[in-house]
């Protein structure tokens, strides 16, 4: 089983979001987000500064998703303008529903524009920051979208952003699962390649410094959630393998989703909790 997003053409990526939005914000968004909002505490010091001298910051969410960190931040300063762009209209528009309920009047400050994060459609210096939470490990080239996020921000403008640092570390819940479907006959997904996680701090930073920011720091941290057995089983049948669950016959399905519920329930708390080591960077655009 896969726990992360996988990384995909461009275009067979964009109409797979589209099909999963629903599911990726129900599911995978809550798993994420204490993580990805971890990213507004590193851009508030410049956001505030902002505020402080009387402007309205324009900030730029990359690879917006289903809106989780644009909402978050008009949550926390109701006086930004965001604009967040995304390659997957349908995750744009779960956004932007998501917008209108929680954030009713202000609904308005958050623009969505559906581009890629290495292409966009904007002047040089448009904003003032940009954020970005488990996106860069996503795109084509981490290179290239460095770069045209430096372009589109204002002299000295700072970014912020998370993302996966690779890792071979197993979850024990994804074990039971693969065992059971294994000898129910099907063949355990291939584990993902994954090329795009970012292998240390170090290299995060020195891709930010070739792209041309400058005062770039970065860190490692992690994500943690924890599910119960039931919760994690219905992640998997809903959402993770929604599809192969979807063709069994009602009686395989049972038995097959009998047998790994059994299996989770036996780990211990500990092993039901989901950790992954995650990198948080900053920089400032050139001048």
């Amino acid at each position: 089983m896969s726990l992360q997003d996988a990384t995909e053409p461009e275009d067979e990526g964009e109409s797979r979001y589209d099909r999963m939005a629903e599911g990726y914000a129900r599911w995978w968004g809550p798993v994420i987000r204490p993580g990805a909002e971890r990213v507004l505490d590193l851009a508030a010091p410049a956001i505030e500064a902002a505020l402080a001298r009387t402007r309205t910051p324009h900030v730029l969410d990359v690879g917006s998703g289903t809106g989780t960190l644009a909402i978050a931040a008009l949550e926390r300063w109701p006086a930004l303008r965001v604009t967040g762009i995304d390659p997957s209209g349908g995750m744009l528009a779960v956004a932007r529903d998501h917008a209108t309920e929680r954030l009713a009047g202000l609904a308005g400050r958050y623009a969505t524009e559906v581009a890629p994060a290495d292409r966009m459609p904007f002047d040089d210096g448009s904003y003032d920051l940009a954020v970005s939470s488990f996106v860069l490990q996503l795109v084509p080239s981490r290179l290239a979208a460095l770069r045209e996020i430096n372009r589109v921000l204002r002299p000295d403008g700072m970014f912020a952003w998370v993302t996966w640092q690779r890792t071979e570390r197993a979850y024990a819940p994804d074990r039971i699962a693969n065992e059971v479907l294994d000898a129910a006959g099907f063949d355990p997904p291939e584990p993902d390649a994954r090329p795009g996680d970012v292998a240390s701090p170090a290299s995060a930073a020195q891709s930010m410094r070739r792209a041309g920011f400058h005062d770039v720091t970065a860190y490692t941290a992690e994500v943690a959630h924890t599910w119960d057995a039931a919760g994690y089983l219905a992640f998997l049948t809903q959402f993770d393998e929604e599809s192969l669950f979807a063709e069994l016959e009602p009686d395989e399905r049972r038995d097959i989703e009998s047998e790994i519920l059994d299996g989770l329930a036996r780990l211990p708390p500990d092993q039901l909790t989901l950790r992954l080591p995650v990198i948080y960077a900053l920089g400032h655009a050139s001048s």
